[in-house]
């Protein structure tokens, strides 16, 4: 357990800012950024990572999408795409983080 920079697991602005209104609840990463119990700080909001699991993406469903801040998982799938410039393959593996708001 550790503190961590909240820009090494949420790297993107808009990301931060929709973990603080509670609109992103995880993500999936390439490779592992935090440990479970791991915190981070986004201005006064300190959060906790609670889990830490490798999946195949073939796996993740629309609610892993709506906790990632898509609509849906076909939504999700495209944004993936564009952003990596990659294709979707669902035997590809990835790490969940999934943090919460400490109270």
């Amino acid at each position: 357990m550790g503190t961590i920079d909240a820009s090494d697991l949420l790297p993107a602005p808009r990301l931060r800012t929709a973990a603080l209104e509670g609109d992103v609840t995880q993500l999936h990463r390439g490779d592992k950024h935090a440990s479970e119990g791991d915190t981070f700080e986004i201005d006064d909001t300190t959060f906790e990572v609670v889990e830490v699991t490798e999946e195949r993406l073939g796996e993740l469903t629309d609610e892993d999408a709506r906790a990632e801040g898509s609509p849906d998982l076909e939504s999700y799938k495209r944004r993936i795409e564009r952003t990596h410039d990659t294709e979707w393959d669902d035997d590809k593996t990835a790490v969940l983080h999934r943090f919460e708001p400490r109270s």
